[in-house]
């Protein structure tokens, strides 16, 4: 599905990153793999350090954690804001949705919408999409899109597979209405029959969570796990990923006239480098203008790691002059999706620590 939005921008993006920083190394005696095989695996796939919660963190507390720091540290006035999109695969609670617990603990006006989606890589895109659509109404100038997940506490001690990537974090876009901006040309796309590639596959209504779910058993690549932790298959998300993202690309910039030439940075979902390594390579781009090391870092926060990317790789100063920008996320659904918008005159790009 291509569509095009006119008359808004981004005039903010905020990160919050837990303060818990877990090193590979420190994880290796936990899974049923020699420790040299571990270390190789460091080395391809790009592994080191992730930030996760503490036990009893939830998606709430890293959001509400980040308003605040808005509202103290660049002024952020709540009262302007009209549309609350909030984009989590990590709610507080299967009910209520986790936006209206951010609304009772902040200082909102009751004249506003508040939106839950449940998304995950493909989450900032879609996020993107669903504000940018609310903006076109009239009494909705502004809008803040959340992104926050904390997938650590899903993911099994013993699974090799899915647990050395993952980490936890949230961040905060202010989309604006703004009649000066350049157009926004979106792409999204669904392949509903890999909906089982990456799933938790107990915890919801097919499921629900019992003893026998909570037990762990050793599948056949070594990874233990239990029916209420995230399963990945790894190598159906690999060969997705390098069959449909080059794809996306190349059709949202022909679509748009675009050359990938004249775009300054492709900011992607991170999975981890060795796969972006692959997409630059396949799409004939530099890696100097895709950042990828995130997860080295950070972890991959699904569908945070976009803003994680633009808050941790750039300066506010480097977006005074309008930088042009491919953003793509893609995963979880199995769905992908790409934008190209110019970035310019950001009023903050900031992060704070939980």
């Amino acid at each position: 599905m291509k569509m095009e939005f006119e008359g808004a921008k981004i005039s903010g993006v905020h990160l919050v990153v837990p303060k818990n920083e877990i090193s590979f190394e420190s994880e290796i005696d936990q899974y049923t793999f020699s420790a040299a095989q571990s270390r190789k695996l460091k080395s391809v796939m790009g592994y080191d350090r992730r930030r996760v919660v503490e036990p009893g963190v939830v998606s709430s507390d890293l959001v509400i954690s980040g308003f605040k720091h808005l509202i103290i540290n660049e002024n952020l006035d709540l009262e302007t804001i009209d549309a609350l999109v909030l984009v989590t695969q990590t709610p507080d609670y299967l009910m209520p949705g986790t936006s209206f617990i951010v609304h009772n603990a902040l200082p909102f006006k009751k004249d506003i919408v508040c939106m839950d989606l449940n998304q995950g890589c493909s989450g900032f895109i879609n996020g993107m999409i669903a504000s940018l659509s609310l903006l076109a109404q009239r009494n909705i100038n502004r809008v803040a899109l959340v992104n926050v997940d904390v997938l650590s506490r899903l993911v099994a001690f013993g699974d090799r597979n899915s647990r050395p990537i993952i980490g936890d974090a949230a961040s905060i876009t202010i989309v604006d209405s703004n009649e000066s901006s350049s157009s926004i040309s979106c792409v999204s796309k669904v392949d509903g029959s890999g909906w089982d590639a990456l799933m938790i596959p107990a915890g919801g209504l097919k499921m629900r969570p019992s003893d026998e779910t909570a037990e762990s058993k050793e599948d056949e690549s070594g990874n233990v796990r239990s029916l209420n932790d995230l399963v990945m298959k790894g190598d159906a998300v690999f060969n997705f990923v390098m069959k449909e993202v080059p794809l996306l690309i190349e059709d949202i910039c022909l679509d748009s006239q675009v050359s990938k030439g004249d775009i300054d940075y492709f900011l992607f979902h991170q999975p981890n480098p060795f796969m972006l390594k692959k997409i630059a390579n396949k799409l004939e781009i530099p890696l100097a203008k895709m950042p990828h090391k995130l997860v080295s870092e950070f972890g991959n926060s699904s569908g945070v790691s976009i803003p994680a990317v633009l808050c941790t790789s750039f300066e506010r100063q480097e977006f005074d002059v309008g930088k042009k920008m491919c953003l793509a996320g893609f995963g979880v659904g199995l769905s992908w999706g790409a934008m190209l918008m110019e970035l310019e005159k950001l009023e903050f790009l900031s992060l704070n620590q939980f």
